[in-house]
């Protein structure tokens, strides 16, 4: 049997690869690291995570990212059985030792029987006899070869800015000032309700914060760079600040649901928290503070914070570049390439944003791969369940014209037949409802058919 090309090996690419091996059909998967790096690896690692160590909301109930956790479990992802596996606390997120859990899904796919790791760099679209390729090159795809798709799609990709933020040695913070809470005393898969590290400000030391992070020394645009947009969901620190004085308080430094014990009787006015980002629990980042300060201002900066007086960074903040295809335009429900349909692309390229939308969009154009190969017509997964959700907005559910990257939330589901529910818990556990028993349905179908 011929193998599936996948070309790219972060979250999706190695996603999909699992998905068709696992199903019996022979997979090459294709990662241009480490002969040529992108500008936020750090390794050679398969499914290497660049950004956060948090996968979200792990709250199948009541959320829309933590449902599609459920499905991706339920579905056999190996994405989140390695996130399962090496969790870290993080009250009601999943976040995992990001070090342990690129080598397990590395290791996993190598001692898988069919897979093919070639490390090479694909810089032209692949040769015709590869008669069914997954293209998962996700946000960083290298210039030559994100031109070539470009010409064939006949699309301008468009682009926009993701920024990472530092990660902080615990050992340098002090606990004299900080203490260790979740938001409510939250207690998550892998936590106790005192999972986050947080740093008090008053409202004196938070507005100088703001002042001092709107004039600190950011990071020079190139020419090509400054038309690009960020994406919402992952603004710098310093783009939220600009917002207005306010809305950091607001956003990633809200104090709800936090005291300081020291302090009972009174609320910080704004917190800066940190998240565990290793299984060791000697490495936490700061959450929310994606960031584009030269590197020399994010050290002077955020050691003013309370707590981070002595702080010691084992990765400061840094922005680059990310790229995705108008895939309303160009992508079949399928996920395959309307110009081109031996080309199927999956992952962030696709334009999902989040860690969990980029598997589980592999997880799909593996199975939809693997089914085709045998000579089989895929079914899509229902509308009404997360998977279909997602795919459906990617792939036609969105407006061609106003598109952009968008992470799983409950507003991408078709409405409930019942009008009477309300909006908010009611309303999404009804939705959550829905989607598990559709779901169930659709698996039953045997996506995959037997070998």
């Amino acid at each position: 049997m011929k193998p599936v090309h996948v070309i790219g090996g972060g979250l999706a690419g190695s996603e999909a690869a699992w998905q068709v091996a696992r199903a019996g059909v022979p997979v090459v998967l294709h990662e241009m690291r480490p002969g040529r790096m992108t500008q936020a690896h750090v390794s050679a690692r398969l499914a290497e995570l660049v950004c956060s160590n948090s996968f979200r909301a792990d709250d199948p109930e009541n959320s829309a990212i933590g449902l599609l956790h459920e499905e991706m479990r339920r579905a056999g992802s190996l994405i989140l059985a390695c996130a399962d596996a090496h969790m870290v606390p993080a009250g009601g997120a999943l976040a995992v030792d990001r070090g342990a859990f690129a080598a397990a899904v590395e290791a996993t796919l190598i001692a898988t029987q069919g897979v093919t790791i070639l490390r090479e760099e694909l810089t032209a679209l692949p040769p015709e006899d590869w008669d069914s390729v997954i293209v998962a090159t996700g946000p960083l795809t290298a210039p030559p070869l994100a031109e070539a798709i470009r010409q064939v799609t006949g699309e301008e990709s468009l682009a926009f800015f993701d920024a990472i933020a530092p990660i902080v040695h615990r050992e340098s913070i002090d606990f004299g000032i900080a203490w260790f809470q979740s938001r409510h005393d939250k207690a998550g898969p892998a936590g106790n309700g005192r999972d986050y590290i947080n740093c008090p400000l008053d409202r004196a030391q938070y507005y100088a914060f703001v002042a001092a992070l709107l004039v600190a020394e950011k990071t020079d645009f190139r020419p090509w760079e400054k038309t690009a947009p960020y994406f919402e969901g992952c603004l710098p620190v310093e783009v939220m600040a600009a917002r207005g004085p306010d809305t950091l308080a607001y956003g990633p430094m809200k104090p709800i649901g936090l005291r300081d014990p020291r302090h009972p009787e009174r609320r910080p006015f704004a917190v800066v928290q940190l998240r565990q980002d290793n299984h060791l629990g000697t490495l936490y980042n700061m959450v929310g503070f994606q960031t584009k300060l030269k590197h020399g201002e994010q050290t002077r900066l955020f050691r003013t914070i309370p707590g981070l007086e002595q702080a010691e960074f084992a990765r400061l903040g840094s922005l680059h570049r990310n790229i995705f295809l108008n895939s309303p335009r160009v992508l079949d429900p399928l996920l395959r390439l309307k110009a081109g349909p031996r080309l199927r692309f999956a992952g962030q390229i696709t334009g999902c944003e989040g860690y969990v939308e980029s598997a589980a969009i592999g997880f799909l154009a593996g199975r939809f791969a693997v089914i085709e190969r045998r000579g089989g017509n895929p079914v899509l997964p229902p509308p009404v369940t997360a998977l279909g959700a997602l795919l459906h907005h990617i792939t036609g559910g969105a407006k061609i014209e106003t598109f952009q990257p968008m992470n799983m939330t409950f507003g991408l589901f078709p409405d409930l037949s019942d009008s009477s529910l309300k909006k908010g818990r009611e309303r999404r556990q009804a939705q959550c409802r829905r989607a598990r028993y559709a779901l169930t349905d659709w698996l039953a179908l045997k996506a995959v058919p037997d070998g």
